[in-house]
């Protein structure tokens, strides 16, 4: 007889939570939409970006073009990529657009094109930020993505940069240039506010140290760093000697208070430092 898999049981507080913050996030796109980049004309990618060249060529109502994509690749995501999927995937589908249809008579914030690439870029990515923090997506040109890659073997980050890619070019040719070229502008400016959503502001180093003063550098990071390491057994390559990695994780206020420490103990240390986006756990963060 075979044992079902045990499953993590998400807590209902938790189950909660992550409603609420789909629900904010889809709403923050929605405005960011229609506050700066439907009325601007800059199609920065995915199905919005689709809509809002369906609105200018035949005035066709944004929302409902959103809905008449979401959904029939809401049904072939849970065709194709599973029900887990699309549980995750509904309540943004259906939710951002019926938010666009409710502010869709909204005044525009700005008509001036590079404030509405960079706002609306900027309201674009905290509100999927914030809907992937509650653990779910909007769908649309995700979804398409996801479906392409799992067929053509082409990886998900280059599929998605390809459908982005022909909106943008779309909506240069429908507009002209300089709405296309805005519209980039408002697509880099929504991945990174993604990423600064996702991991924060903060920044680590990861460093590496290989010493022949092992325990003394050891015994300082303790004492003049106050953190934590782990140590690894490792071998040289060229001397086949015995060598004792030293990895710590440091703030980047800590960073050059560290490299002095060492560079004072042995000046001939192999350093490598790496940066570290985001660390959990005891000294630096809670999971949240």
């Amino acid at each position: 007889m075979r044992r079902r898999k045990k499953t993590i049981q998400i807590p209902f507080y938790e189950k909660v939570k992550n409603i609420i913050l789909v629900l904010i996030g889809s709403a923050i796109v929605a405005v960011s939409f229609n506050a700066f980049l439907l009325p601007n004309e800059i199609a920065s990618g995915g199905v919005s970006g689709i809509s809002t060249i369906t609105y200018g060529l035949f005035g066709w109502e944004p929302a409902y073009v959103q809905w008449a994509l979401n959904i029939p690749l809401f049904i072939a995501g849970v065709a194709i990529l599973g029900y887990i999927y699309g549980i995750k995937t509904l309540l943004g589908t259906v939710f951002l657009p019926f938010v666009v249809f409710l502010t869709k008579d909204m005044e525009p914030w700005t008509m001036d094109p590079i404030l509405a690439a960079i706002f609306g870029g900027m309201g674009i990515g905290l509100g999927i930020g914030i809907v992937f923090r509650g653990n779910a997506s909007t769908g649309g040109t995700d979804l398409a993505a996801q479906i392409l890659a799992k067929y053509t073997g082409i990886s998900l980050g280059k599929c998605v940069a390809l459908i982005d890619g022909l909106i943008v070019i779309s909506a240069a040719i429908v507009f002209n240039i300089e709405k296309g070229l805005f519209a980039l502008i408002a697509l880099y400016i929504t991945s990174r506010t993604i990423d600064i959503v996702q991991i924060g502001l903060n920044r680590s180093k990861m460093v590496l140290i290989i010493t022949k003063e092992e325990e003394k550098v050891r015994d300082a990071i303790f004492e003049e760093i106050d953190r934590g390491l782990t140590k690894f057994q490792a071998y040289g390559g060229y001397t086949n000697e015995e060598r004792k990695p030293l990895m710590v994780v440091v703030d980047q206020s800590e960073f050059t208070n560290l490299k002095q420490v060492v560079r004072l103990i042995d000046p001939d240390a192999f350093v490598i430092v790496l940066d570290a986006a985001e660390v959990l756990g005891q000294g630096f963060k809670k999971f949240s």
